[in-house]
């Protein structure tokens, strides 16, 4: 195949080199008939194919119908990769039916705030589930012969300015947090093509970020595929070229076409750096070709069923007072806008025509046909206060059996394009809960959001609630199986619930100012934030209640003690101890007890989502690779891990910790060591080669500077631990102290233990 292309290239003019990396319209890439290079068509994702009718462009283009799934934060809070593979395979069946050759999706960007308007479209806070989740929707849609494009790359965590805003980060968060969820689907799933973003990261615009997309994305990672520019990203096609921007899109752009002739012409970009891209380009272009698109049908009716399995595995239970299962009642309140107007996906680019909408009332009404409705509105579509609504509302709720609130973050509080200013529901959908629940204290409340909320002022009050997010065309009818209990939930959260806006990681530093986002909470975001600062929230990270319980038991390790580059495989038996069949999201967290470098309290590197009937035992395995204990170390440039002991922590969410073991982690080799010139005491005697060479030294000379300056015999003097004072002490000038004593000068006798420890 590569030598076909490149014989393929060979025979194409500069002309049309430079036109195949530029777009020909919104949505098609450029064909060359003479050469039999067909077009390639793409459409919008990720949680549906937003296929236009046309290749033009503009927001108001009319698209074809398909199914709505769940977004992606309810897919990440399934913890299930199989299931997320079967809605890929189900997308992909989606787009042969409709003519698309490349689906654009998944969004791995992190949750760094809840106040981020795109966060629907991510999966986590944490890299690790996003990972997993990503790589299993890749597989699923390249299984069928359908590429994706994973997306943005990199960074792109607020909407604040995002064609614009410079995202400094330092490298540790990069590598560890912003890059891993990437890097993972890259290595694992090998997405055909990767998106770039439009801002910049550490001075660099994305598109021109030679850093992130040549050195680091192709050539340390092996990424094989085509970088593709998001909508519009590109400033300098030639410059963009050069740092490993593929394909420019939209199009037609005839002036940027011209700009990489003409750079190619003048010896400003090598034509051999054109044929590379567009080498990357006609790989996925061919690639896409063998499989035949367009002219069919796919099930509807079935891919709406799955969208039903998908949404019912997502939602998560976070609170139940005893009131679900329902069950019994001959009168239900069903009460909010969202009853009967689902909010089931978000505004913007993923907007998708759903072949489909089940109405939450009319679901209702289905799941039990014997009670008697009665619905109310409760809140506008705006956020105009309504008294008369609220009052309506708790009329009927207290004369029902019990009450369902719908509640739906509006669009014009959470989409793309902004981002969220607080994580507050409207203050009518505030005071029309409160009302509700004090009228009915039977009320179950179902929210419609992509992220995080405020419940501080009605949690206590309602008996149950059950976040539904944006739940897909099918949602309502996995929310009448939830609460009726034909569904046992088993939704966990992907993402920390504050309790307050103030106590996310990113508040002070959010969203940035003078062009510049300044990431100051670094690795810790989300609950590695919470377990740091020991501080309270709403919901943790993993959470979700379930209609039965399970306990965990005799944890275990397929060693416990491993070498470098070595993994081992983690065990624990799972009971189900209720009555009701369910599922359990098994969370494997690892602690690392010691590090030359800060490291979170704890990190999520494996889970397991096993169903389990009642009194059932089932033994649970999850594999922990090599890379589950190491760190990027800046200095090294590269993963490192260090002997000792590691903590191995088994639970139902991040703060709900049912088992632990102890590992440890032997035979590191020995890298070159980082002393210098400004290292102090203390860094000499904890480097392994220093330590050697130094602590004889270090003892001879140790009585006498604490002599000079100042200290006895224990190191005490002048009020303070002088001791202390020397260990934290640069070794230039703690030999300055004893220089007298020397057999050269300071300078003199530093060089030559550094010439030793680094020999």
């Amino acid at each position: 195949m590569t030598q076909n292309l490149k014989d393929l290239i060979a025979q194409l003019t500069l002309e049309e080199k430079a036109s195949l990396c530029v777009g020909d319209s919104n949505w098609t890439t450029p064909s060359v008939p003479r050469l039999n290079i067909p077009a390639m068509r793409v459409a919008d994702g990720p949680h549906g194919v937003r296929r236009t009718v046309s290749s033009g462009s503009g927001s108001g283009e009319e698209t074809l119908p398909a199914t709505c799934f769940p977004t992606a934060s309810l897919l990440a809070s399934t913890w299930d990769p199989d299931l997320i593979r079967r809605v890929g395979e189900a997308l992909a069946e989606e787009c042969l039916a409709l003519g698309v050759d490349v689906l654009l999706g998944p969004g791995v960007n992190m949750k760094r705030s809840p106040l981020c308007g795109r966060n629907f479209e991510y999966f986590s806070e944490d890299p690790f589930l996003a990972g997993e989740i990503a790589s299993a929707w890749i597989e699923g849609v390249q299984s069928r012969g359908v590429g994706t494009s994973l997306k943005h790359f990199a960074a792109n965590n607020q909407e604040f300015q995002r064609f614009s805003i410079d995202a400094q980060i330092n490298e540790r968060p990069l590598r560890e947090i912003y890059l891993a969820a990437f890097e993972k689907a890259v290595k694992t799933a090998h997405p055909w093509t990767v998106m770039h973003a439009y801002n910049k990261v550490n001075g660099k615009l994305m598109s021109e970020n030679d850093d992130l997309l040549r050195h680091i994305l192709k050539e340390e990672w092996g990424f094989e595929g085509l970088v593709v520019s998001d909508w519009g990203a590109v400033r300098d096609r030639v410059k963009s070229l050069l740092a490993g921007t593929d394909l420019e899109m939209p199009g037609p752009k005839p002036r940027r076409v011209r700009a990489l002739v003409d750079a190619v012409r003048s010896g400003a970009l090598a034509e051999a750096a054109l044929d590379e891209a567009v080498e990357r380009i006609l790989r996925v272009v061919f690639k896409a070709a063998a499989t035949p698109k367009g002219g069919m049908s796919f099930d509807d009716l079935a891919h709406h069923r799955l969208a039903a399995e998908v949404a019912a595995q997502g939602m998560v239970l976070l609170k139940n007072d005893g009131l679900l299962p329902l069950g019994g009642q001959k009168s239900l309140a069903v009460i909010g806008r969202a009853a009967q107007e689902a909010h089931f996906q978000g505004g913007g680019s993923s907007h998708i025509h759903p072949t489909h909408v089940s109405i939450p009332l009319e679901a209702l009404q289905a799941r039990c046909p014997g009670a008697h409705l009665r619905y109310a509105e409760g809140y506008p579509a705006d956020d105009s206060s309504h008294p008369d609504l609220i009052a309506e509302a708790a009329a009927i709720a207290a004369t029902a059996d019990a009450a369902l609130l719908f509640i739906a973050l509006p669009d014009w509080k959470e989409s793309e394009s902004y981002d969220r200013t607080d994580l507050d529901l409207t203050a009518q959908q505030v005071a029309l809960i409160q009302a509700v629940c004090a009228a009915q204290p039977r009320s179950v409340v179902i929210l419609n959001n992509g992220s995080s909320v405020a419940m501080g002022e009605w949690l206590d009050q309602a008996a149950a609630v059950l976040e539904a997010w944006m739940m897909g065309q099918a949602g309502a009818e996995a929310v009448a199986d939830i609460l009726f209990g034909v569904v046992n939930p088993s939704g966990r959260l992907s993402e920390t619930f504050p309790l307050g806006l103030e106590d996310t990681p990113a508040y002070l530093s959010w969203p940035g100012e003078l062009g510049r986002a300044s990431y100051d909470e670094g690795l810790y975001i989300g609950y590695r934030w919470y377990d740091a600062r020991r501080m309270a929230v709403r919901f943790p990270f993993g959470f979700g209640l379930s209609y039965t319980q399970f306990t965990y038991s005799n944890a275990r390790a397929s060693k416990t003690s491993f070498n470098e580059g070595e993994g081992l495989t983690v065990f624990v038996d799972v009971t189900n101890t209720g009555s009701l069949a369910g599922c359990e999201v098994v969370q494997l967290y690892v602690h690392d007890a010691e590090a030359s470098l800060h490291r979170p309290e704890k990190e999520l590197k494996g889970f397991a989502k096993i169903k389990l009937q009642p009194g059932e035992t089932q033994t649970v395995a999850i594999a922990l690779d090599w890379r589950a204990f190491t760190f990027w170390h800046p200095t090294y440039q590269d993963w490192v891990g260090e002997d000792g002991e590691f903590e191995l922590l088994i639970g139902a969410s991040s703060a709900d910790i049912r088992q632990r073991l102890s590992v440890t982690l032997e035979n590191c080799h020995l890298r070159p060591s980082l002393l210098n010139e400004e290292s102090t005491v203390r860094e000499w005697l904890a480097d392994p080669r220093g330590a050697d060479i130094f602590a004889e030294f270090f003892a001879a000379l140790q009585g006498q500077a604490l002599a000079n300056m100042g200290g006895d015999e224990e190191g005490q003097g002048m009020g303070m631990n002088m001791l202390d004072l020397l260990m934290d002490m640069r070794v230039l000038s703690a030999l300055h102290f004893v220089e007298d004593g020397l057999p050269d000068t300071p300078e003199n006798v530093i060089a030559s233990l550094l010439a030793r420890v680094q020999a």
